[in-house]
């Protein structure tokens, strides 16, 4: 779809969360101003109710699924955070 739409994978992605609502706004991370100039191209990709639904349909389907990050990178889920309740004001 993003080549249909004449964008990169990044900005359709961008777009697709954009399109959420008024109440919902993308944040990307980068360091970077190409990327964020990337980016805020995103802002132009249009996405018609048809569009919506074949994002949907793929993003609801096996295509989509799993971990974001592989088990030998740290996330949260390995850290050893002790429990709120045993922390001590400074």
């Amino acid at each position: 779809m993003a080549k249909r739409k004449g964008c990169t994978p990044s900005q359709l992605a961008l777009a697709w969360v954009h399109h959420q609502g008024d109440d919902v706004c993308p944040i990307p991370g980068t360091t970077k101003i190409e990327n964020l100039n990337e980016n805020i191209k995103a802002l132009s990709v249009k996405l018609t109710p048809e569009d919506m639904a074949e994002l949907e349909s793929i993003a609801s389907g096996d295509a989509v699924k799993g971990d974001r990050y592989a088990d030998t990178v740290p996330t949260y889920k390995n850290s050893d955070t002790p429990p709120l309740s045993s922390w001590k004001p400074v």
